[in-house]
């Protein structure tokens, strides 16, 4: 094990510190019994770069399969092509209503300390896929919102405007390997948006990219097919729709198609969420067993922290760093 795992192994026994350790461990455990791994993206950690760290968990296996919002899809894509034109506001608590007017002025979309550059990041990518979606819309094609992204990422159609080293975007690992990617509620994200806007204005079909009920079939397909020993994990980071969406499969198969299903047979969730009345986001891991989600004996942790903390130092520590 290397420097940070040591670290971790010597120095976290104790609270969420130990439940972090634990939980990395059993992840570990889980892959080495020849389990397979769901991890779920909510939130805007890909704004925060968590690919320098989950691009390597795809490269290395330890990522079986991914859902994610809309959000997290682009903005890995966006962070590729407009690194060096990110600003960074470390003082974002301080800002005043006229700030953030200033910001919008200079088409910075601010996602807490840090503002995307809506000409070099956001128009930069409409260009291309407003492309693939023409021609899908002109040959009557229609393909999932991921599958678009892996076409331009796949193609190099974007290559000349890469600003980072292409090894730390989890999306282009993911788009490598081919990785099953699921991304509910997509049209709530900016680049769903502009698509909506582009149907609207006769551009483009609807019919061009396909919808959250395609997803959910092809997740139950996948879910089938892959067959463990171990079963499947669930790693989740945040809460929403990307962690609602997957979990369900397991009792829309079970309890809706009749389908004998096993449960989910790891769980862990990294969440700033506290218990509280009617929040899934904050649900306890039992909850779950009640909606046929989990079983009784599926290892369970909720590990109660910062996601852009957490994450980066339990893919280290199932890595071995």
């Amino acid at each position: 094990m290397g420097p940070i795992s040591e670290f971790i192994k010597h120095h976290y026994r104790h609270f969420n510190a130990a439940t972090l350790k634990d939980a990395a461990e059993a992840y570990r455990a889980h892959l080495d019994g020849g389990g397979k791994m769901m991890v779920t993206l909510a939130g805007a950690m890909s704004t925060g770069e968590l690919g320098l760290s989950l691009a390597e968990m795809i490269r290395q296996d330890k990522v079986h399969a991914i859902t994610c919002t809309g959000a997290n899809l682009e903005e890995d894509v966006f962070n590729l092509v407009a690194h060096e034109h990110y600003v960074r506001i470390p003082g974002y608590r301080d800002l005043t209503p006229q700030d953030e007017q200033k910001l919008l002025d200079r088409h910075l979309n601010r996602v807490t300390d840090t503002c995307i550059p809506e000409e070099e990041a956001i128009r930069r990518i409409e260009k291309v896929i407003l492309a693939k979606w023409q021609t899908a819309t002109s040959e009557k094609n229609e393909y999932l919102p991921h599958e678009y992204f892996y076409q331009i990422l796949t193609e190099g159609l974007l290559k000349d405007k890469y600003q980072i080293d292409v090894k730390n975007s989890w999306l282009m690992a993911a788009a490598e390997k081919n990785l099953p990617l699921f991304v509910p509620g997509w049209e709530d994200s900016t680049l769903g948006n502009i698509f909506a806007g582009h149907v609207i204005n006769g551009e483009v079909s609807r019919y061009a990219v396909k919808s959250g009920i395609n997803y959910m079939i092809a997740l139950s397909e996948w879910y089938q097919k892959t067959k463990t020993p171990k079963g499947i994990g669930f790693f989740q980071i945040g809460g929403g729709i990307a962690g609602d969406f997957p979990i369900c499969v397991v009792p829309m198969l079970e309890q809706d198609l009749g389908k004998k299903t096993p449960k989910w047979a790891y769980f862990c969730q990294i969440s700033d969420s506290t218990t509280s009345y009617g929040s899934y986001s904050g649900a306890v891991p039992n909850e779950k067993i009640t909606w046929g989600k989990l079983d009784i004996a599926s290892p369970k942790f909720i590990v109660e922290s910062d996601a852009s903390i957490v994450a980066p130092l339990m893919f280290a520590y199932i890595l071995g760093w």
